[in-house]
């Protein structure tokens, strides 16, 4: 790891620039519509905005737990950018963090999430053009799948660079996301009656189940 006694933060323009990289891409895959869509891509937004304010501007997390960090993990520099991988450092992986466990793991959680926004959007654009419910594709697995996506790419960067306000505002967002989907559940079902109280009663809302999907055989909905 690298303990070089350089600051690595105060860096704002990687800040607005990782910033609008990945709210641009985001924004790219979920294509905002309505008032609802605006708002869950907003909040989203703001989580990665705390995120790399933290990542490269100002340290507030490593700050608030310099005491109990400096004597649980003595010769640490957590001043360089390597140390704000924090659970790279608390598991003791000692190595190149970008190559650790939890890096990886995160990249899996974020690519998979971008990839589940393009493909729900994909089959969502189609359906409201002719207007029809969504229910092929990823929403043959679950009903809400963008809010599914952008709850994976907060998950794998909560993995990658922990801190204390983005994990604060992940449970309040996921709450938000639940009571978005809803909102516009009841909506759907204003718009499609029986053919929405069908496709409800055998997708789940957000955890897909094992095996084959929309199985006629399982009548309750599952959350």
């Amino acid at each position: 790891m690298d303990h070089s006694s350089t600051p690595s933060y105060g860096l704002w323009s990687l800040v607005i620039v990782n910033s609008l990289v990945f709210v641009i891409f985001a924004f790219s895959f979920a294509k905002p519509q309505s008032k609802r869509d605006w708002r869950s891509f907003g909040a989203f937004s703001a989580f990665l905005v705390a995120l790399f304010a933290e990542m490269y501007g100002y340290p507030l997390t490593i700050y608030l737990l310099s005491g109990w960090l400096g004597s649980r993990f003595p010769g640490v520099d957590f001043l360089s950018h390597d140390a704000g991988h924090l659970l790279e450092v608390m598991f003791g992986w000692r190595a190149n963090p970008h190559f650790g466990p939890f890096h990886v793991l995160s990249t899996v959680f974020i690519g998979g999430g971008f990839w589940l926004l393009a493909a729900a959007w994909r089959v969502l654009y189609a359906n409201q053009r002719s207007g029809t419910l969504a229910a092929t594709g990823p929403y043959s697995h679950v009903r809400h799948p963008q809010y599914v996506g952008f709850v994976l790419i907060m998950f794998g960067f909560l993995l990658q660079w922990p801190t204390i306000l983005t994990l604060g505002m992940f449970p309040v967002l996921v709450f938000m996301y639940m009571r978005l989907a809803r909102t516009e559940e009841r909506d759907s079902e204003r718009a499609f009656g029986a053919e929405w109280t069908r496709y409800a009663a055998r997708t789940p809302r957000f955890i897909p189940r094992l095996g084959r999907p929309n199985a006629d055989t399982d009548r309750h909905r599952r959350v």
